[in-house]
């Protein structure tokens, strides 16, 4: 992972066109090739991003009247031509670490064993459904279940105990990136959870991602299995 601290404005040209004005942010730049914009605010959110693939191309700035311009220019191109253009006005820090095959997250017991009493009878999501397999593996993390539904359209399904909105962004990045793939495209999502905010239920619904609540004890045979689909 690279780590740059750098005085800068950032413009991004696709789909829409949007401009963040000069000022000091942190640049990540991870080793699956993604680019994100964050300033000392947001929590984990970006400013802005490039999601891989994508290409890095770094210039010298030029300099302008007498001006010394830029330090640099960064200019980020994901497959579909859209650019993250970073202007390097200062750059304050720059440093890169090897951070290795991260081993991922660690479930608690409850949302591990929910993951498996679901792969075990992943026909509760629906008759004729079928498992793929637990912990998917993916470029940026294992998928908890990859399954596939009565037609054979490709699943997967992202397991909490506690649905909030950042489970259902893990879902997006995740659907994203599986979607990519043709031999599994089109992929659907299910975001599961003993308790789904509202919050998170309203996301997913807007990004198409079916929501499922479950029963702890109904999966562990103790009560009615069934599942509740919203």
């Amino acid at each position: 992972m690279r780590l740059v601290i750098a005085r800068c404005s950032v413009d991004y040209a696709g789909r829409l066109t949007a401009h963040l004005p000069s000022a000091p942010r942190l640049i990540l730049v991870k080793a699956d090739g993604s680019v994100s914009i964050h300033a000392d605010d947001r929590a984990y959110k970006p400013l802005n991003w490039m999601s891989p693939p994508c290409t890095l191309k770094e210039e010298p700035g030029q300099e302008q009247d007498g001006d010394t311009g830029a330090a640099a220019v960064w200019t980020v191109i994901n497959k579909a031509g859209e650019k993250l253009i970073i202007t390097m006005e200062e750059i304050l820090h720059d440093s890169s670490h090897e951070l290795g095959v991260d081993p991922g997250l660690i479930k608690d017991g409850v949302e591990a064993h929910l993951q498996e009493l679901l792969a075990d009878r992943i026909e509760t999501l629906g008759e004729g459904w079928s498992l793929v397999r637990r912990e998917y593996p993916t470029a940026i993390g294992p998928v908890d279940i990859l399954c596939r539904d009565k037609d054979g359209g490709t699943v997967a399904v992202e397991i909490k105990r506690r649905g909030e909105i950042d489970g259902v962004e893990q879902l997006t990045r995740y659907l994203e990136l599986l979607n990519r793939d043709p031999h599994l495209a089109p992929v659907k999502g299910i975001f599961a959870a003993q308790e789904i905010k509202p919050q998170a239920r309203v996301l997913a619904n807007d990004r198409g991602i079916d929501c499922v609540v479950l029963d702890y004890d109904a999966l562990r045979g103790i009560e009615d299995d069934k599942l509740r689909l919203f």
